[in-house]
């Protein structure tokens, strides 16, 4: 296949317009890093005690909000699931940001070192090591203990990032940062929650944005110009981490901890039809953008719909 050039790309177009200049946008973006960075060692208030009366993630927004088991539980134990169901959040997005760090670094392997492109990579990298700490940082604040991903989980995505291929790796980087910052933009504004988790939110939507612009434009570029037997294995790679990623969005250890029934909360949990409108709205953002751009198609699509992320 013969290579594609920079004055190539700028001749095609995809469902959403003309592919924009790589460089240029890199530029936007590392202008904007310059300008709205943040230190979270610094930013927040890490000795500030814990508040009584205020959440650890808006009470909507966990898994069991408004199933029976949730008319069941008092206030209190309420509170205690949204604050280990924080802590497992956080978890998560610790494992799939070391994830994304690393389909970054392999992505620009072989690009010039000195581009923007490339700059703008290792700008994402720092963010992410950041916001890695700042997360388990956070999770040692909430007195609540960390939640890795079960183990067969963890070691599928092994596979995963091993054999994803370049549009593959921007397509799930987007699975994990898109339905996590939906969330996100609802707590941080909201008063009912804590303070630190409140700042620790809005440091991360904030540079999660640029982010996803970076991923969403590379991954735009790389849906036109990869050969097709590449796009076709992104559509189902995509679909797989789709699938995983809300297998492991809440570790199910959370209802044994705060005193429920696991395989109750579980059943009530998949359920329901809130939390099922949950993630769906949490997603859609991201699923009418790749729908757009030709990844949800075939298997692939049913795998996300199999997820509950997709209607």
């Amino acid at each position: 296949m013969t290579p594609v050039t920079e004055r190539d790309v700028q001749l095609l177009r995809d469902a959403l317009g003309p592919l924009r200049d790589r460089e240029k946008v890199a530029e936007r973006l590392l202008e904007s890093s310059a300008k709205h960075s943040f230190d979270p060692d610094r930013e927040l208030d890490w000795d500030a005690p814990v508040e009584d009366g205020k959440w650890f993630w808006p009470p909507e927004l966990v898994s069991l909000y408004d199933t029976p088991l949730w008319r069941t539980m008092s206030e209190e134990q309420r509170m205690e699931l949204a604050r280990h169901e924080a802590a497992s959040l956080a978890s998560l997005g610790i494992w799939f940001e070391i994830i994304l760090m690393q389909l970054l670094v392999r992505h620009i392997y072989d690009k010039p070192v000195t581009s923007n492109h490339v700059r703008y990579a290792l700008t994402e990298i720092a963010d992410e090591c950041r916001h890695s700490m700042m997360f388990a940082r956070l999770i040692q604040k909430g007195g609540g203990p960390e939640y890795p991903v079960p183990r067969l989980y963890h070691n599928l995505a092994r596979i995963l990032k091993t054999v994803s291929t370049t549009p593959g790796s921007f397509a799930a980087t987007l699975l994990g940062e898109e339905i996590l910052d939906w969330m996100q933009r609802l707590t941080f504004p909201d008063e009912r929650i804590q303070p630190l988790v409140r700042g620790v939110t809005r440091i991360h939507v904030i540079e999660e944005a640029r982010h996803v612009r970076y991923a969403r434009e590379e991954l735009r570029r790389q849906m036109v110009t990869a050969p097709r037997w590449e796009r076709e294995f992104t559509r189902l790679s995509c679909g797989e981490a789709a699938r995983v990623f809300s297998i492991c969005f809440i570790n199910p250890r959370v209802y044994e901890n705060v005193g429920l029934d696991r395989r109750q909360a579980v059943a009530q949990v998949r359920e329901s039809g809130h939390r099922q409108e949950v993630m769906r709205s949490g997603a859609k953002r991201l699923t009418d953008f790749l729908d757009d751009i030709g990844v949800l198609r075939g298997t692939g699509r049913r795998l996300w719909k199999s997820s509950g992320l997709l209607a």
